[in-house]
C-alpha cells in the first residue's frame, strides 16, 4: 500500500473541492449583491479579493485538517465515521470563515447573512463529503476484496489463534487482514495454527518482526493459561505503532469493551496506537511551542540569575547535559542546569536522595523550586519533549524498572515532559523502588490523556514552584 500516493489523493481532492465551493459561494454573494452579475460576470476575474480567496481558502481548510487529524490512519477510514466528521471539521472552518472574511464585509440584511453561511456550508459540506465518500468507497472495496490489506501477526498457538484465523479468513466481507505468521508464548514442538501459518519464533521477538515485516496489526489470541503474558506482551507492542486487537471474553461483551465498527467482521477488542485524538495531539504540540517560545522569552531574567548562582556555587560548566531516552526508545540530550558538583558520578549512575552530599548548596535550592530544569524548554521546542508527560530516565535505569515492572515500555509510547502527573504526585525519585512506585501515576496519565488533564497538571506543577514544596 502507498500510504503517500493515498494522503496526496485525499489532499488534492480536498484542495479541489474548497476551491470549487469558494468560487461558487463568491458567484453567489455577488448574484445576490448585483442581480444583473450573471450579464457581466467574467469582471470576477479582475477582484483581487477573488484571487485571495482562491489562494487562501482551501489551504486555511487543509491546514484545518491536518490538525484535526484527517489524514491520518488513511487506510482506516469508515464511511458513517467520516460523515460526521466532515459534518463537524466543516461547520468549525465555514464559522472561522464567515468572522474572519465575512463578519466585516457589506451586509444587506441579517437575513442575507444567515443564508450566506448556509450556502456556503452546504456548498462545502456536500463537495467535500460526497469526493471523499467516492474515495473511501473505493478504497474499502479493495479491503473487501483483499487487493490491499495489512500485514498481521498472530500472537497466540492454539485453539483459539486457529478459531481467530479462520473466523477472519472465512469473514463474508474481509477486515484486510493478511496473516504472515504466528508467535507462541510457550516453546513446544507442535502447534495448532502451524497448518496455517508459519511459525515466526517466540513472542518476545514481537517489536523485531513488526519492524522487518512492516506489520501493522497484531491479534492476540492465547489461552486462558497464557493470560500471565498479557502485560508482557502489550508493552512490547506499545514500543510500536501496530493497532492491538484482543480476542474478548463474555465479561468484555457485558461490560461494553467490544465496540463493532463493521456488521461482517469478527469481534476483537482494539488498542488503537492512538492515545488522544488527532486535534488534541496537534493543540497539545502547539501547547509545548507557544509556551516554550513565551518562556524562554519571560523567563530570562531567571536564566541570567541561576547561570550565575551555578557559577559562583562550584566550579564547573553551568549546564548538565544527559541522555535519556524518548518516544519510542529513542535517545535524545536532555539538558538542565548543573546542581551537583562535578563528576558527582564518577563511580557510575547514581540517583540523588533528599540529603545528597553532591548537591550543592545552590543546587539544593534550584532543584525545590524547579529552576534546573527550565533549559528543558528548549528541548521542549525542538520536539524531544513535551511540557506535560512521564519523566525520562536514562536506560540503566529503564533496564532495572523493566524487570520488575515490565509495562514501563508503556511509558514510551509518548514523549516525556518537563512535569507529569507523577513528578506532581511524587517528585523525584532517589531508588528504583520509588521509579517503580511513580510509575503508576504516569501509566494513570497515559491511559487519561488529554488537553484538560495537562492544564491540570501544569497548574499544580506550578503551585508546588511558586510555594517551594519540590521534592
Amino acid at each position: 500500500m502507498n500510504r503517500r500516493l493515498q494522503v496526496a489523493k485525499y489532499v488534492i481532492l480536498d484542495w479541489l473541492t474548497a476551491l470549487l465551493a469558494w468560487t461558487l459561494f463568491y458567484f453567489y454573494r455577488k448574484q445576490t449583491e448585483d442581480p444583473t452579475f450573471h450579464e457581466h460576470f467574467q469582471l470576477i476575474f479582475n477582484d483581487p479579493n477573488f484571487w485571495y480567496g482562491i489562494t487562501l481558502i482551501p489551504t486555511g481548510w487543509l491546514l484545518l485538517y491536518v490538525m484535526v487529524g484527517a489524514y491520518r490512519q488513511i487506510y482506516r477510514k469508515a464511511r458513517l465515521r467520516e460523515l460526521g466528521q466532515t459534518l463537524v471539521i466543516t461547520l468549525i472552518g465555514v464559522t472561522i470563515i464567515f468572522f474572519v472574511a465575512i463578519l466585516d464585509d457589506i451586509i444587506l440584511t441579517y437575513k442575507t447573512y444567515y443564508q450566506s453561511f448556509l450556502v456556503l456550508f452546504t456548498l462545502h459540506f456536500t463537495l467535500t463529503y460526497a469526493a471523499r465518500l467516492a474515495l473511501t468507497t473505493a478504497t474499502v472495496k479493495k479491503i473487501h476484496n483483499k487487493v490491499i490489506g495489512f500485514n498481521t501477526i498472530v500472537v497466540g498457538s492454539n485453539g483459539n489463534a486457529t478459531k481467530i484465523y479462520q473466523d477472519i479468513e472465512n469473514q463474508e466481507v474481509s477486515s484486510g487482514n493478511i496473516f504472515i505468521g504466528f508467535v507462541s508464548v510457550y516453546d513446544k514442538e507442535d502447534f495448532k495454527i502451524g497448518q496455517y501459518l508459519p511459525h515466526l519464533g517466540h513472542y518476545t521477538e514481537l517489536k523485531r518482526l513488526v519492524e522487518e515485516n512492516k506489520v501493522e496489526e497484531v491479534i492476540i489470541a492465547i489461552e486462558r493459561k497464557e493470560t500471565d503474558t498479557i502485560d508482557n506482551i502489550i508493552a512490547l507492542l506499545e514500543e510500536t505503532a501496530v493497532v492491538i486487537k484482543i480476542i474478548p471474553i463474555m465479561q468484555d461483551f457485558l461490560f461494553g469493551s467490544v465496540k463493532m465498527s463493521a456488521i461482517w467482521h469478527a469481534p476483537l477488542i482494539q488498542i488503537s496506537p492512538d492515545l488522544m485524538p488527532a486535534w488534541q495531539q496537534s493543540i497539545k504540540r502547539l501547547m509545548d511551542i507557544v509556551i516554550s517560545l513565551i518562556a524562554m522569552v519571560a523567563l530570562i531574567p531567571l536564566y541570567l540569575f541561576t547561570a550565575i548562582g551555578v557559577m559562583l556555587s562550584s566550579k564547573g560548566p553551568v549546564l548538565y547535559s544527559q541522555e535519556r531516552i524518548g518516544r519510542r526508545g529513542k535517545s535524545f540530550k536532555m539538558h538542565k542546569f548543573r546542581s551537583m558538583y562535578v563528576d558527582a558520578e564518577s563511580n557510575g549512575p547514581q540517583l540523588s536522595s533528599e540529603n545528597d552530599p553532591r548537591i550543592t548548596p545552590f543546587g539544593r535550592f534550584i532543584r525545590k523550586v524547579r529552576l534546573d530544569e527550565i533549559p528543558q524548554f528548549y528541548t521542549v521546542l525542538k520536539g524531544d519533549m513535551s511540557l506535560v508527560g512521564p519523566r525520562p530516565e536514562r536506560q540503566y535505569y529503564i533496564d532495572q524498572i523493566v524487570k520488575r515492572a515490565p509495562h514501563y515500555r508503556l511509558l514510551l509510547k509518548v514523549k516525556p515532559g518537563i512535569t507529569s502527573w507523577g513528578q506532581v504526585k511524587f517528585g523525584y525519585a532517589s531508588t528504583v523502588d520509588e521509579m517503580v512506585e511513580r510509575l503508576k501515576y504516569d501509566i494513570l496519565y497515559i491511559e487519561n490523556m488529554s488537553i484538560a488533564m495537562d492544564i491540570k497538571i501544569l497548574i499544580y506543577t506550578a503551585l508546588i514552584v511558586l510555594q517551594g514544596r519540590g521534592k
